[in-house]
């Protein structure tokens, strides 16, 4: 039942390209209103378009090419196939809407995590994240603690600060108190991907599927702590039966004290306080939450010029430049060479946004809002939320989320706005953030801590323990269907 469950979904859309069925719609082309293109050369075109530029983003390991640029490639192609579809049937109005609309949705979402990122990225500037590590790793815990706190702060972390740059953190802190030790940091890195999904399923500020679910007012802010519970099994069910397989020792001391450098204990509260803005405005006066978030930016880099003005006025700036002896430096080498220590400037903070993962996101909701506006999402809702139901679809979603992105998946969802109560828009939030976690592959702390811990985590490693992660997967589900 299981094998035929997983397969229908997929069985309707290629049963789509392989048997064609009419090749319009009768009437709407000249109307605006949407067409079935699915068994058109534009339909399938794009279909195949899509499979490709996915492919490259799933081998992006083994081809070193950014994911973003195939999947950006694709946008572009699925949109001028969809315009064509459309004026072939003399409509002009539809397809211009249609991504005008999709355009605005990533708009949205884009200077949201831009104000996010850049946050977190002065947050680390400031060694909020380096003083926490350092703490832990000179604190003399044994494995069992650390396995037990990183986990904590893990889950706790990640619904104020993205799920990916938590579980870096916290690997590195296990990376360095099991340096000699592969079994405890292999158990460790997955009780953290585990965790930081989990932290993340319950905050609009967690994970990028709580948040779509979010900015699309389906779920209103204060209505997602339901989740917390449900999020709270989902991590501790493979963590207690990980734990019986740590080691019972204590690690060699390490000494290590790093200070939080002036300004980084005020960013926190501005971040605290910019979270608070966001949710009165979108709760209160019913605003986009990106303004919110973009208010709170513009509060930091008016913070961050008084941070520059202090470091240019008490610490002088080093020159790290290759000469001999007491040569003065020449006009020529200070140009093409940078300051060791140069004081603060909030935009290189935002600078190192990760803007591969916010481009990726440009090509994912744009290419499948064009599969949607072809009539393949229509067709995917009707056979999987009509024929399976909510609850079933919902989990399949999950499922689906520890092979594929969830990004591409949770867009596609509310794309298709199947017609579903509060409970199953709480339990798609809660599957699609935490499904990644039963594969390494499955959420971007996966991939990022098989690079962090190269060689001891792996996606072999991951495996052995997926069925423990799918036992909390599953308990999480029977939480949220009973308690909520």
């Amino acid at each position: 039942m299981k094998t035929i469950f997983r397969a229908r979904p997929w069985l309707a859309l290629f049963a789509v390209l392989v048997f064609p069925l009419a090749a319009l719609a009768s009437a709407g082309g000249a109307t605006g209103t949407p067409l079935d293109l699915t068994a058109t050369w534009y339909g399938i075109s794009a279909v195949i378009i899509f499979i490709v530029a996915y492919g490259f983003v799933i081998n992006e390991e083994f081809l070193h090419l950014r994911k973003s640029k195939p999947v950006v490639v694709a946008a572009g192609i699925i949109w001028l196939l969809v315009a064509l579809a459309y004026q072939s049937v003399g409509d002009t109005t539809t397809a211009p809407a249609a991504v005008k609309h999709n355009i605005l949705e990533y708009a949205e979402l884009l200077l949201f995590l831009l104000a996010a990122m850049t946050y977190v990225n002065t947050m680390q500037e400031r060694n909020v994240f380096e003083a926490l590590r350092a703490w832990l790793v000179s604190s003399g815990f044994s494995f069992r603690a650390v396995f037990w706190l990183t986990g904590v702060l893990a889950f706790f972390i990640s619904p104020l600060a993205d799920n990916l740059t938590t579980a870096l953190v916290m690997a590195a802190v296990v990376l360095s108190v099991g340096a000699g030790n592969p079994k405890f940091v292999a158990l460790a890195c997955i009780n953290i991907v585990v965790a930081a999904n989990a932290g993340g399923a319950f905050s609009p500020f967690g994970d990028i599927t709580t948040l779509m679910v979010w900015q699309k007012g389906l779920v209103k802010f204060a209505e997602f702590i339901p989740l917390f519970i449900p999020s709270v099994v989902n991590w501790l069910v493979p963590a207690i039966i990980m734990s019986f397989a740590v080691p019972k020792a204590h690690p060699n001391p390490v000494e290590e004290h790093i200070k939080i450098k002036p300004g980084g204990v005020i960013v926190i509260f501005l971040f605290i306080l910019t979270i608070s803005i966001t949710v009165s405005f979108h709760n209160f006066l019913h605003m986009p939450p990106v303004l919110g978030m973009m208010t709170g930016l513009g509060l930091l880099k008016l913070f961050g010029f008084r941070i520059r003005r202090y470091e240019v006025t008490k610490h002088p700036v080093e020159i790290d430049i290759p000469v001999n002896g007491d040569e003065p430096l020449s006009e020529e080498l200070l140009r093409k060479y940078k300051p060791r220590n140069r004081p603060f400037d909030i935009f290189i903070s935002m600078k190192r946004a990760e803007w591969d993962t916010l481009m990726f996101f440009y090509g994912v909701v744009l290419s499948v809002g064009g599969l949607g506006a072809l009539g393949y999402l229509a067709i995917l809702s009707d056979s999987i939320y009509v024929g399976l139901g909510p609850t079933w679809a919902n989990v399949l979603v999950g499922i689906a989320s520890a092979i594929v992105d969830n990004i591409p998946i949770m867009f596609a969802v509310l794309t298709m706005e199947p017609d579903m109560d509060l409970k199953q828009w709480l339990l798609v939030t809660l599957t699609a953030g935490v499904g990644g976690s039963m594969l390494s592959i499955g959420s971007a702390a996966g991939v990022a801590l098989m690079g962090q811990a190269r060689g001891v985590y792996t996606f072999f490693t991951h495996l052995r323990w997926t069925w423990a992660i799918a036992l909390g997967y599953a308990a999480s589900i029977w939480a949220h269907l009973v308690l909520n």
